[in-house]
C-alpha cells in the first residue's frame, strides 16, 4: 500500500429491498460513500449480499442498480481494485459483473497480507458451528441440476420468485438482528477456531448484520461489518490498524415489508 491509502470494507447493502424508492434511496447513499473513499483507496472488498437477489442469464441483466453499477465500473476502470464476494442473496452471480464490471469475484473465503497483517474475508454464511439453516440452503442453491432448472424459467418469473424468497428473511421484515455475545456468535467461534491452527491480526465477516468489533487476544481481532440498511458501517484498514466506521445515514430510511414510510 502507497502511503496514505486505506482498503475499506463493506457489506450487506441488499439493494432492491424492500421496494424500487427505498432502495434507489440507499443505493444512492451508497454511490455517495463509494465517491467518498475511491480517493484514497488502495482496494474495496464488497463482502456479500451487495444486492437482495441477483442471478446471471447469458442474454439478460437484472434490471436496476444502474447508478451502483456504472460507479462500480467507474472506480475499476481509475485503478482501483474492487473485490466482490458471493453472500446467500446474490450466490448466483458468475461472469457478468466481472466481464463488464472488471470486479475480482469471491465464492468462498479470501485472506490477503497487507503491510504485514493478515486479513481472512469472508460474507459468512455456513461458517462455524451453527447456521443450520444456512447451511442446507447452500447445498441447494449451489446445486448444478438445480441451478439448470432455475435458469430455464422466464426471467420475469425467477425474479420475481427470488424476489419474493428475499422478501420474507427477517431481513426483509424489518426485523433488527440480536447480538448474542462472542461465546455464542458462530463466527466468532470460527474464527477463534481458525486462530489455533494459524495466525490472523483481523477477521472480517458479513452477513449477520451487525456492526460489532471483538478482540480475540492481543493479536487479533474480529469485525462484523453491520449492513446498509440500518447501519451504515463500514471498516477501514489504514496500514497500521483496521477498525469500523460509520457513514452518517441518509434522512428518513425506513425498512418495513410494505416500504411505507
Amino acid at each position: 500500500m502507497k502511503e496514505g491509502q486505506k482498503i475499506y470494507f463493506a457489506s450487506d447493502i441488499h439493494l432492491g429491498l424492500p421496494n424500487h424508492e427505498i432502495s434507489l434511496r440507499r443505493e444512492k447513499h451508497f454511490v455517495n460513500w463509494l465517491n467518498e473513499i475511491r480517493k484514497d483507496a488502495a482496494e474495496i472488498y464488497l463482502v456479500g449480499d451487495i444486492f437482495d437477489f441477483w442471478v446471471d442469464y447469458k442474454k439478460v441483466a437484472p434490471r436496476g442498480f444502474t447508478r451502483f453499477l456504472g460507479t462500480i465500473a467507474s472506480i475499476v476502470d481509475s485503478g482501483i481494485p474492487v473485490h466482490f464476494f458471493t453472500g446467500n442473496h446474490d450466490i448466483w452471480m458468475y461472469d457478468y459483473l466481472p466481464e463488464e464490471l472488471g470486479i475480482t469475484l469471491h465464492r468462498k473465503e479470501y485472506i490477503i497480507e497487507r503491510n504485514n497483517k493478515r486479513i481472512f474475508i469472508a460474507h459468512g454464511d455456513g461458517l462455524g458451528p451453527g447456521d443450520h439453516k444456512f447451511k442446507l440452503l447452500k447445498k441447494v442453491f449451489t446445486n448444478k441440476f438445480l441451478q439448470w432448472c432455475f435458469s430455464r424459467l422466464h426471467p420475469n418469473f425467477a425474479l420475481w420468485i427470488g424476489h419474493s424468497w428475499s422478501r420474507k428473511s427477517r431481513f426483509g421484515q424489518g426485523k433488527i438482528p440480536t447480538y448474542f455475545g462472542e461465546d455464542k456468535e458462530w463466527l466468532v467461534l470460527y474464527a477463534k477456531e481458525k486462530l489455533q491452527k494459524e495466525h490472523f491480526d483481523y477477521f472480517i465477516f458479513g452477513h449477520r448484520h451487525i456492526a460489532v468489533e471483538v478482540i480475540l487476544n492481543e493479536n487479533s481481532k474480529f469485525i462484523n461489518l453491520g449492513d446498509w440498511i440500518s447501519n451504515f458501517t463500514y471498516a477501514v484498514f489504514d496500514g497500521t490498524d483496521l477498525s469500523l466506521k460509520k457513514f452518517p445515514p441518509p434522512p428518513k430510511v425506513n425498512l418495513n415489508p410494505d416500504g411505507l414510510e
